[in-house]
């Protein structure tokens, strides 16, 4: 049986991965958990999200199927965070047979859900006409998440890597955590690049520890379960009450779609889009930078690199009109939120500047509005300044966001064998 689970958060406390780690050691005295768990990244766009959109899938093999139902259903009651108003859960069991219908619908459910946007009633009409055991609870959001995680559990060929998360122990959920920042480093310092975002380099932040209210302490990120296991064990920190590896599909771009054209892109979308620089980029309140960019068939849009993204912003504000580019982001507001951007040409950059005496090949100084330029110790003329072409202070290639502003499904230029160009200092 496949136990898809979603939505028992809040951003006042709770994770769904933290009662599925629950869920793992209870249910077996019902069966035997016959696989990873699984951590689905769906659709970053979804404004219902608590944070970073997530469901998760156990696979269970077992003869007490209405016990291990029973036990999962008490389990959302009692941990799930029902008082909050966003906070709907969904749970469903799938038999883990071979049945072809029940695979493929899921499947394709799965992929629409990390890159569309679905309802909660056609989630309702699916459990149904695969007669799929399920319970809701509220308005039953959390059953698009679920049966999407069980999807992905039925349908196992999708590119993918692991999290190694560690859990607090509940009497300090909420307060301030404890991890000690030298050992995160040494574990960043021991792994990467077989572990990713556990640190920002270049900004001196620590990204594997969350700042929320939740039972999470710390997870690692990498390329296996034995790269994110040994990474983790170099970090010291308060008691841990538990921990599991989860595979995943963060780090995939699994939510992007290669858009055919700008006119096509829709809102709560996530697109690579290819274009040229029509608007050379601008700071705004805010610290944000926003350029547009323009596609083969003359249509526009706005792309921002937000102030999360610190130094990425200082790439950006590079670019100029007529440089080619393909930018990896999500639509929301009519603008691109960019997630990594690939510069493939550069636009010839020109500067004016005051022309040089012929005989000492010093500056010439302005004569005047309207009067030219003259060399005062030559007596030389020129009547106007000189156009020269400048050379760009940047390089053709592909930049990425740092750590801290990364997507849970943005794929790192590590995962990509892409260097950053020294974007951000090696460790």
């Amino acid at each position: 049986m496949i136990i898809g689970i979603d939505d028992t958060d809040s951003r006042d406390g709770m994770c769904t991965t933290y009662l599925c780690a629950v869920l793992l050691d209870e249910l077996e005295e019902y069966g035997t958990i016959t696989s990873l768990p699984l951590l689905m990244r769906l659709n970053p766009t979804i404004p219902y999200k608590t944070r970073g959109n997530a469901s998760v899938a156990i696979n269970i093999d077992t003869d007490q199927p209405q016990k291990v139902m029973d036990h999962a259903i008490s389990r959302i009651e009692s941990l799930a965070e029902m008082a909050s108003e966003t906070t709907n859960p969904g749970v469903v069991f799938v038999p883990d047979k071979d049945h072809e219908r029940t695979r493929h619908a899921l499947g394709e459910f799965f992929n629409r859900a990390v890159t569309d946007v679905l309802s909660i009633d056609g989630a309702k009409e699916l459990a149904r006409d695969l007669d799929i055991p399920h319970k809701s609870f509220k308005n039953g959001r959390g059953l698009i998440g679920a049966l999407a995680a069980c999807g992905a559990m039925l349908n196992c060929d999708w590119d993918h890597t692991y999290e190694y998360i560690a859990y607090r122990e509940q009497n300090v959920w909420g307060t301030l955590r404890s991890v000690d920042k030298t050992s995160i480093h040494k574990a960043d310092m021991e792994t990467y690049p077989a572990t990713w975002d556990t640190v920002d380099c270049a900004n001196d932040l620590i990204v594997c520890v969350p700042h929320s209210p939740d039972p999470v302490l710390f997870g690692i990120r990498g390329k296996s379960v034995e790269d994110v296991t040994h990474a983790a064990g170099f970090i010291e920190s308060e008691p841990i009450e538990r921990s599991v590896v989860y595979r995943t599909n963060q780090g995939t771009d699994m939510h992007l779609i290669h858009a055919t054209g700008i006119s096509n892109i829709k809102e709560m979308h996530s697109y690579i889009i290819e274009g040229t620089v029509s608007r050379a980029p601008e700071t705004i309140q805010g610290g944000h930078v926003i350029l547009s960019m323009r596609d083969s068939k003359g249509d526009e849009i706005d792309c921002a690199a937000y102030e999360p993204t610190k130094n990425f912003r200082a790439l950006v504000r590079k670019l100029i009109e007529g440089d080619e580019i393909v930018v990896y982001g999500s639509v929301g507001g009519n603008t691109l939120n960019i997630e990594k951007i690939q510069i493939r040409s550069l636009a010839a950059k020109s500067e004016t500047q005051n022309p040089v005496c012929p005989s000492c090949k010093k500056r010439m100084k302005s004569a005047g509005v309207g009067q030219g330029y003259r060399c005062k110790k030559c007596k030389t003329k020129a009547d106007s300044a000189v156009s020269i072409e400048v050379e760009r202070d940047l390089e053709i290639g592909l930049y990425e966001v740092p750590p801290s502003a990364r997507r849970h499904l943005a794929k790192p230029l590590v995962r990509m064998g892409v260097q950053d160009f020294e974007l951000f200092p090696s460790r």
